[in-house]
């Protein structure tokens, strides 16, 4: 049987990388029958990395038989995954986030839970001298992953592990880093093509604190002006998205990338309460500016409140 390997929904470029190497990995080296596959569209940035390292995209499944191998990569939380992950046989999560609970096993696997920025970090530790045989666009997609979910290193979540792996990985594949990471924010700060809705949910996940259930939605870029030029629809389109996904409010933080710091979009009280509860922000408008804020994972879901 083959094992699927998929990470969260809303794929951004570590959860359209990450799943690809792994199963690189097990067919590769492990010598097992795997395959990729997306549980949505990947982000702007994920299908430029695609494209740069000629990486066909995989499938995308949105239903899966019961008793169906998978492996799990950057998430743990059901809430990310499909409806009836619990029927599926995991045979091994591989993550960076937090332990969220409400998964169930057919029997004992191997999860592994590190704190690197990257779950594409975690693999290539996890591979081990097998490393060593990655083909050059495996090491692309791992730079790439690095590089996105440490916004350039500039993200509280980077450690000395995720920086040295991509200043090694960056000269094994004669690339400037910096360079390339330019390339890669300016994909995805390309909006245009994006419904409210579909920016919305874009880079989302789904959170109980202080006891609202919360859509937490980042969007990361080096334009926010072309985000914020839009703040008045977002935020109108905000009522529908947190209806129809059972949610009691959105929240949207747009990440400055070269400012290093994120704006949140404040349609009503209860924005304005998290706001100031959590970041100890004084709120006069409809956005307010949280300077050093970068970190959804980091900064902003462990300091939610109200």
């Amino acid at each position: 049987m083959t094992t699927l390997v998929f990470g969260h929904k809303s794929p951004d470029t570590d959860s359209t990388g990450s799943p690809i190497i792994w199963a690189w990995y097990l067919n590769e080296i492990k010598g097992q029958r795997a395959e990729a596959v997306f549980l949505g569209e990947p982000n702007t940035e994920a299908a430029f990395v695609l494209e740069k390292w000629s990486c066909p995209k995989p499938r995308i499944v949105e239903s899966f038989e019961a008793g169906t191998k998978v492996v799990i990569v950057d998430t743990n939380n059901p809430a990310e995954l499909p409806a009836n992950i619990n029927d599926l046989d995991i045979t091994a999560i591989i993550d960076h986030h937090k332990l969220v609970g409400g998964l169930e096993t057919k029997g004992p696997i191997e999860i592994t839970i590190r704190p690197l920025a990257c779950t594409a970090t975690l693999m290539h530790d996890l591979m081990g001298a097998d490393a060593e045989n990655m083909p050059d666009w495996v090491k692309g997609l791992m730079l790439s992953c690095i590089l996105s979910d440490t916004l350039e290193f500039r993200s509280p979540t980077t450690t000395e592990t995720d920086r040295a792996l991509a200043h090694n990985l960056a000269a094994e594949l004669n690339l400037d880093l910096s360079a390339y990471a330019a390339q890669m924010f300016e994909a995805k700060s390309d909006i245009s093509a994006f419904s409210d809705v579909e920016l919305l949910r874009m880079d989302s996940k789904e959170y109980t604190a202080a006891g609202k259930a919360l859509r937490v939605s980042v969007l990361e870029t080096t334009a926010p002006k072309l985000i914020l030029d839009r703040k008045a629809s977002l935020m109108a389109s905000m009522t529908a998205v947190a209806a129809e996904d059972g949610a009691d409010q959105v929240l949207l933080f747009v990440i400055d990338i070269l400012n290093e710091e994120a704006t949140l979009l404040v349609p009503n009280d209860l924005v304005k309460q998290f706001a100031e509860k959590s970041f100890g922000a004084t709120v006069s408008g409809d956005t307010v500016v949280l300077p050093g804020v970068m970190s959804r994972k980091k900064q902003i879901i462990p300091a939610l409140t109200l």
